[in-house]
């Protein structure tokens, strides 16, 4: 199981590491979007100091209806202690945790700031 909390903004966040290049780790603090359906979007300084590989351009829809390409990058995270492989979307905001990460698991959040965000596998 994950845990996190409610920020003072009303966003869930939750903290994991990302493994780079040459051993690399970055732990990453991360909102929780259920409107995003990828993995996991990080700016691109971070891809950089993780030396993460470049895979492919992809196009996406944000929230407002308008269309974006996003550089995909191959990763590698812990997740909920395991070593998963994901996709990770450059964009130059706060990381977001998408839909594709949450696959598989159970998201509560207590809707409240300091509130608890768990997150634990479905059986």
């Amino acid at each position: 199981m994950m845990m996190g909390s409610v920020n003072s903004r009303r966003e869930a966040i939750i903290q994991f590491v990302v493994l780079g290049e040459n051993h690399q780790r970055q732990a990453i603090k991360a909102v929780i979007d259920t409107g995003y359906t990828g993995f996991l979007t990080l700016p691109s300084a971070i891809i950089t100091t993780l030396g993460l590989t470049w895979y492919m351009q992809e196009e996406g829809i944000l929230g407002d209806g308008s269309l974006c390409m996003f550089n995909v990058f191959e990763a590698t995270v812990i997740w909920d202690g395991q070593i998963k492989s994901i996709e990770i979307n450059e964009s130059e905001t706060d990381p977001l945790v998408g839909m594709g990460l949450l696959e598989g698991y159970e998201l509560n959040i207590q809707g409240f700031a300091g509130g608890l965000v768990t997150i634990k596998p479905l059986p």
